[in-house]
């Protein structure tokens, strides 16, 4: 007997007939001898419309509002699921975030996980065999509210949930059969991969992969968590995300990610003293806006100087006004924003004992004429910024350069 953790994107529940397919999928699990929790995300489209909801109201909206709105979809799927698998004669039950409970921090929109406690739910899984149908994305504030883990996080409390009840694995089914050397819908030749480092993989998912979350790889990394990601649909293996190991070590460069989710600010013609960065990112920091790619331009006169960064895209606006109340404080004499870029990164663990890795990079988008306006690195990554118009021209031309066309 095993204990496995099952988690369902929402196009994986994207209706009643998808809720059934997978409820099927959980049976024959279940009737194989293993203990089963399933977590769940809301319908397909149901985030986005109730995030559409929240910005008719207001696009400044108080968080805990929010997330008390946003959790319902997690909660409706939940209870379907819950009640699509007794109707099969599987004994089970949802649980909503603030009933196992799993324990957040205060940021409301961004909660972090903090504990989970898991006596009753151990309970009715080693007592009655009943399977967990666990409400993805949402816990419990210190204040008693519910919060959310952001988007994504369903990814984020199935992992979680299988470091606290020390499952075997954690399977991560969606629309695709597992991780791709680049998004397969610009490339076509990308290649699946049957293995991946957390490493890497947490590369490629900060990176704008969309298969996994982030933080959810970051805590399978930190816990030994062996991740697995398959198809819903398709009854074939995965990816499994596990440990470095030599045979992830002989490839230069795994994969090819790229986000049009983010968004440039430039703060023009600020002091080019001690501090001035602690007080631009201290201020976005007070606000809960991560930074990512930072840029300072060398100072002719050693007295003024500009600064580039990027934001999340959806938190571009907030980032905006914050900056502009505290004008006075910074002390910049004008204020860019461009949102029509893209982020293209190379990813590779391969990439600490070769050299030239960047030097393909550059070379390559120089031959399509495509302009780099920033760049950053890192051990296994480099990362670039293009136009937004040249991106799968790029992600393209990369994917051929590194010989991923064919492993």
């Amino acid at each position: 007997m095993a204990r496995i953790v099952m988690k369902f994107g929402g196009t994986s529940v994207a209706d009643c007939q998808h809720i059934t397919h997978v409820a099927t999928r959980v049976k024959n699990q279940w009737e194989a001898g293993d203990e089963i929790i399933v977590v769940v995300s809301a319908m397909s489209g149901v985030t986005n419309q109730l995030v559409g909801y929240v910005d008719t109201i207001s696009r400044l909206y108080d968080t805990r509002e929010y997330d008390t709105i946003l959790s319902s979809g997690e909660q409706v799927t939940a209870g379907l699921m819950a009640l699509q698998l007794q109707h099969l004669g599987v004994p089970a039950r949802s649980w909503l975030g603030w009933q196992i409970p799993i324990l957040t921090d205060e940021m409301h929109g961004k909660a972090r996980i903090r504990e989970i406690q898991t006596a009753e739910i151990n309970k009715r899984l080693e007592t009655y065999r009943e399977v967990a149908v666990v409400a993805g994305f949402q816990g419990l504030s210190p204040k008693g509210r519910i919060a959310t883990l952001g988007r994504g996080g369903s990814d984020t409390s199935a992992v979680a949930l299988a470091a606290a009840l020390r499952a075997e694995r954690c399977d991560i089914y969606t629309d695709v059969d597992g991780i791709y050397t680049a998004d397969p819908r610009i490339v076509a030749k990308a290649q699946k991969l049957d293995r991946i480092s957390h490493e890497e993989m947490l590369e490629l998912a900060s990176l704008g992969s969309k298969v996994l979350q982030t933080r959810s790889v970051e805590l399978a990394m930190n816990h030994q968590v062996k991740l697995q990601v398959l198809s819903s649909f398709e009854d074939k293996p995965g990816t499994m995300v596990e440990r470095e190991d030599t045979s992830v070590e002989q490839q230069i460069v795994s994969g090819i990610a790229h986000t049009l989710d983010e968004a440039k600010i430039t703060l023009i013609q600020i002091s080019d003293t001690p501090g001035i960065a602690a007080t631009i990112f201290g201020i976005l920091a007070q606000a809960a806006i991560n930074i990512d790619m930072i840029v300072q331009s060398v100072s002719a006169d050693g007295q003024l100087t500009d600064m580039t960064f990027t934001v999340p895209k959806s938190d571009l606006s907030q980032a905006l006004d914050v900056l502009e109340k505290n004008a006075q404080q910074i002390g910049y004499s004008d204020l860019i924003a461009d949102s029509r870029i893209c982020k293209i990164s190379v990813v590779g663990v391969g990439m600490r004992s070769h050299a030239g890795v960047a030097l393909t990079m550059f070379q390559t988008l120089a031959e399509k004429n495509i302009n780099i306006q920033v760049i950053s690195t890192s051990e296994i990554k480099i990362s670039t910024l293009v136009a937004e118009e040249y991106a799968e021209l790029a992600i393209r031309a990369l994917h051929t350069a590194y010989g991923l066309d064919q492993q």
